[in-house]
């Protein structure tokens, strides 16, 4: 559920070249290199650490083979039980929270986010218990979390002013797996930006739905879906006034890298002029790393059911109000939090982007096709 919510300026946006854009995550392509630590050098963001190497293809030794083999026929037939029995039982919950209830269809979108009542007390402490057990099922029994007290970069300006001291907009955080949505969901369950498909998918579609997804039309080059990031703002513009409206969540740098760097944040998160919420992620391993950069999603998701534990720290930054400075300039008020995120949480900031990730996975195909 990657978001990649586009910058938006008063010109209509420029169309990405339709060949990079259209190209397979993992398709290989005619790129040469000598040696893989070239690529790893140039890609840094997302090449893996771990004991399984490149692509999660690497040599294993003979003690990881057999820890390996044993979780194979013992945790996960177990784990991916439990996953799926509890996938289940909140899909069953939300289709009767939703029984003869009309999803909101404003702005081309389709949710059941702003249900009252019972229905979404529901909805949403189920949602929050059960994400929360599906990480321990994961392996993630302990969760260390802290929060910062003081924001270095907050002026007196923003702090003094009563519209922006209240409840931030949108939480902000960044991207290393798809769990960070399981941790992001049972701590305040809040509204993603997922592709259209996913409005589409058994059982995660309705979930993806009551959770407030607002949909983006990734692979298209129309402009149908173009209006997106003016749902957004207004979305995390009510949030941002209203306590029991959906809080939005994004992960503004659009894509997952390997937990060590900080990507470019895209804008229009920050267009609403709202405070945000900054939270960093960390996935602390010693054999199995939990992020999703380099390996199929097939492999992670085997692999990651095999480590018996798994370590999660989330460090909680206090709310960021921008300065009236940032709000006339949403990508330097994106460009400070971004570099507040990787003081704080030690992340290397980098260049490079989802375009840079589609060349490092198809010449990593490439190098592997030739062995």
């Amino acid at each position: 559920m990657e978001s990649e919510l586009q910058d938006v300026n008063s010109k209509p946006p420029k169309q990405p070249d339709p060949v990079l854009d259209d190209s397979p995550l993992l398709k290989p392509i005619t790129i040469f290199a000598s040696d893989t630590d070239e690529l790893e050098n140039k890609f840094a963001a997302y090449v893996r650490r771990d004991v399984y190497g490149t692509m999660g293809r690497g040599e294993l030794p003979t003690k990881e083979k057999v820890l390996l083999g044993v979780a194979l026929v013992t945790l996960v037939p177990v784990r991916m039980v439990v996953a799926m029995a509890l996938l289940l039982l909140y899909y069953l919950i939300c289709r009767v929270c939703t029984l003869y209830s009309v999803p909101n269809r404003e702005d081309e979108q389709e949710d059941f986010a702003h249900l009252v009542g019972w229905r979404r007390i529901v909805i949403v402490q189920c949602g929050k218990a059960l994400s929360r057990i599906m990480l321990f099922v994961l392996g993630f029994y302990w969760i260390t979390q802290s929060c910062r007290v003081e924001n270095p970069t907050s002026n007196e300006e923003s702090k003094s002013q009563p519209e922006e001291t209240g409840r931030p907009g949108v939480i902000i955080s960044n991207h290393v797996s798809y769990v960070d949505i399981l941790y992001h969901v049972s701590k305040s369950f809040p509204s993603f930006v997922a592709k259209r498909s996913v409005a589409k998918l058994p059982l995660i579609g309705l979930i993806s739905k009551c959770l407030g997804c607002i949909y983006v039309q990734r692979e298209s080059k129309t402009s149908d879906f173009k209006g997106v990031s003016a749902v957004v703002t207004e979305r995390i513009r009510e949030a941002h006034r209203n306590s029991s409206a959906p809080m939005m969540m994004l992960f503004p740098e659009g894509t997952t890298t390997n937990g060590e760097y900080l990507l470019p944040f895209k804008s229009g998160g920050f267009l609403a002029h709202a405070p945000v919420l900054p939270v960093i992620l960390n996935y602390r391993y010693q054999r199995f790393s939990p992020a999703w950069d380099s390996i199929s999603g097939l492999r992670h998701v085997i692999f990651l059911f095999c480590q018996f534990v798994n370590y999660m720290e989330v460090t909680e930054l206090p709310m960021y109000s921008p300065s009236q400075e940032e709000k006339d300039n949403p990508k330097l008020y994106a460009n400070n939090v971004r570099r507040l995120m990787s003081t704080e949480g030690n992340l290397i900031l980098s260049d490079i982007g989802l375009a840079e990730k589609r060349i490092y996975h198809s010449a990593l195909n490439g190098l592997f096709s030739q062995c």
